[in-house]
Formats: C-alpha cells, sequence, structure tokens
C-alpha cells in the first residue's frame, strides 16, 4: 500500500448525481496501492456495489466529518451549510476564490479547523491549464437547454443520458443565430457539439473576439451561451446599460454562473436559476439560465471523463507540484477572506510540461 487513503463522501445537493471517481478508475487506484472508501449514496449514479467490487470500502453517508486524519476528502459541490471548523484535506469544487457570497465564512472554517482546501478548480499545471474539468459537458448540457427553451420544451429537469438527451434537441427550417462566448475551450467546444447535433452553427467568439468587444453584434443574436470566466474583475460582456430598445438577444445561458462574484461577465442577472425552474425572465426582455451544476443533467458521462482526467493526478497526492499549486491557492485566497492560515507555505512548484 502506498498510504494514500481516499476518502469520498457523499454529496448532500439534492440535484448532484455526479461522482468524482467512477467505479473503474477506482478498480485501477485500489491496483496501484491506494485505499478507497466510498459513502454510500441513494443518489450517484454508480452502485455502491459496483465500488466494493472495485476494491473499495463502503461507509455511511457523513462519515466523512470522523475520517483518519491522514485521509483525502474527495467530492464535487460545496459541504453541508453548519458553522463549525472543518479540519483535514478537502478536494471538492469549494467556488470561494473570487469573492463570492458566503465564502469568507467558508475559508474561515478551514482556518478554524486546520484544514486545508484542494480546490479542483485549481488543480493546474505550470502554463495554468485546469487538469480536469467538466467544462465540456457543462457547454454541451447549457447548449440543449438553451435550444429546447427555444423550442418550448424546456421545463423542470431530470438526469439522463445523452442519446436522449439528442433526442429531445429541436430541428427547425428557421434555427435561432445564437453566439458562443469561449468557443474554443472546453465548455465551448462542448456547446458547439450539442448545437451541430441540432443542425447550428453557432458564432464562435474567443479571445481575439472579446478583445474587441462588439456588442451591437452580440445583441444581434438571439441566444448568447457564455463559456468564459475570469479569477478577477474586469470588462463585463453585458450589463443592464448596454441593452437598447428592439435588440434581438432574447436568452442567455452563463454556464460559468459568478453570480455574486466582482468577476462576474453578466451582471443583467443576479441570482441563479434551479433544476426546477431553469430559465427565468430578466429586466430588458431576457431570459437566463443560470445552473451551477449543468454536467450533472448527465451524470455518467460527466463522471466517467472528468474521473479520467483527474484519476492520473491522484496518483500524485500529497506532493506533487499540481497540488502544491492548489494548495497555494488556497493559502492566498483565506489570506485574502482576512483568515489566518497556520503552517509551511509550500515551496514554489517547477514549471512543467503542458498537458492537454
Amino acid at each position: 500500500m502506498t498510504g494514500r487513503h481516499l476518502w469520498i463522501r457523499a454529496e448532500t445537493r439534492p440535484d448532484e448525481f455526479r461522482a468524482p471517481l467512477v467505479p473503474a478508475d477506482v478498480a485501477t487506484l485500489v491496483e496501484a496501492g491506494t485505499e478507497v472508501t466510498v459513502e454510500e449514496s441513494p443518489s450517484r449514479c454508480f452502485a455502491a456495489a459496483d465500488y466494493l467490487d472495485a476494491g473499495a470500502h463502503l461507509a455511511a453517508p457523513g462519515s466523512w466529518a470522523g475520517c483518519p486524519p491522514e485521509a483525502f476528502v474527495l467530492g464535487l459541490k460545496e459541504l453541508p451549510e453548519e458553522t463549525g471548523p472543518i479540519a483535514g484535506r478537502h478536494l471538492y469544487f469549494a467556488h470561494a476564490y473570487k469573492g463570492q457570497r458566503g465564502s469568507a465564512a467558508v475559508l474561515a472554517r478551514f482556518a478554524a479547523g486546520g484544514g486545508e482546501i484542494l480546490d479542483l478548480e485549481h488543480l493546474t499545471d505550470g502554463s495554468g491549464r485546469r487538469l480536469a474539468a467538466f467544462g465540456h459537458w457543462a457547454g454541451y448540457a447549457g447548449a440543449a437547454l438553451a435550444l429546447r427553451h427555444w423550442n418550448g420544451t424546456l421545463g423542470p429537469l431530470r438526469a439522463t443520458t445523452k442519446d436522449r438527451l439528442d433526442a429531445s434537441l429541436p430541428r427547425t427550417s428557421a434555427p435561432p443565430r445564437v453566439l458562443v462566448v469561449g468557443a474554443l475551450g472546453r465548455c465551448g467546444r462542448g456547446a458547439r457539439a450539442a448545437l451541430a447535433r441540432a443542425g447550428i452553427e453557432p458564432t464562435a467568439w474567443d479571445l481575439a473576439e472579446t478583445a474587441r468587444l462588439d456588442r451591437d453584434a452580440l445583441l444581434g443574436h438571439e441566444i448568447l451561451l457564455n463559456a468564459v470566466a475570469r479569477d478577477e474583475p474586469g470588462e463585463i460582456l453585458l450589463g443592464p446599460e448596454h441593452l437598447r430598445s428592439g435588440h434581438r438577444l432574447s436568452l442567455i445561458v452563463d454556464v460559468t454562473c459568478d453570480v455574486g462574484s466582482p468577476a462576474h461577465l453578466l451582471p443583467v442577472y443576479d441570482e441563479l436559476t434551479s433544476w426546477q425552474e431553469p430559465a427565468r425572465a430578466v429586466a430588458g426582455g431576457l431570459t437566463v439560465i443560470a445552473i451551477g451544476n449543468l454536467p450533472a443533467l448527465l451524470p455518467r458521462e460527466a463522471s466517467t471523463d472528468f474521473s479520467a482526467q483527474l484519476t492520473p493526478w491522484l496518483r500524485q497526492l500529497p506532493d506533487g507540484d499540481c497540488w502544491a499549486r492548489s494548495r497555494r491557492a488556497f493559502r492566498a485566497a483565506a489570506r485574502g477572506a482576512g483568515a489566518t492560515v497556520h503552517g509551511p507555505e509550500p515551496a514554489p512548484a517547477e514549471m512543467e510540461p503542458h498537458h492537454a
């Protein structure tokens, strides 16, 4: 055994069906000497028995709070909303580094408990590129929901499969004009793949086009799908002050969902939408779709893809360069939020090759 122990916690969000690791990749890690414990979950898209067959131990939901201190607690979405300190090492998408609502409280809980976040959003290579992401399936799902809303068939959401989602995509002789911002990234490519299934070739903007932002051109499309996020405040894509009478734009799908952050690129809306109400009207004659866990609409496909990306880096725990970068990002965010972080600062990592 390597001494490495991964503890996969059950998600508490009611509309979360994904898994950070799928049974096949758990088997690979176990064979390589990693101990894996998986909390049972009725909502996870893979059965507990499949993890047991892969060599994992099973545990009760929520038992991560008492897991061995050397274990790495692996999840996806937010921890339960409580106020007590948090110990241990947690790998998940905390969404707490951009000044989002409630982020200071989350960081303070970890600092108070001597714990740390190894945020999966900040798991990067030496060039800053993310090493594991759900972006493709977020973009795919976002574009599919846009087309269903356009066709009048979008209601409350349920987890499904790609084949079923594809079968629901409308085809029309008069398709909407769609603009994808961030078209060359993972998320943008996923959106374009879903649009292609419906026979739609969108307008594709990436770095060059957004650098010389033409809002009149943006407002000349019926659907805007935003696949770009920023770490720092900057020029926004669209605000209430940019809306003019007679614009064609009617639907915004914001895959990045940076609501509550100073880096929010689309302040024409300020609240996320939900699985029960995926689309909501906002000011200026616009409708917005902004769901914080879009890839959960396709849980098996999204989980399998993400797990394959993440597994090689889990084998480097605890000391790989990518984890040192994630550790430093947590410390910088905690200090920026006024929290005191104890322990030595991780040494600067060597630059390493870019990984596609």
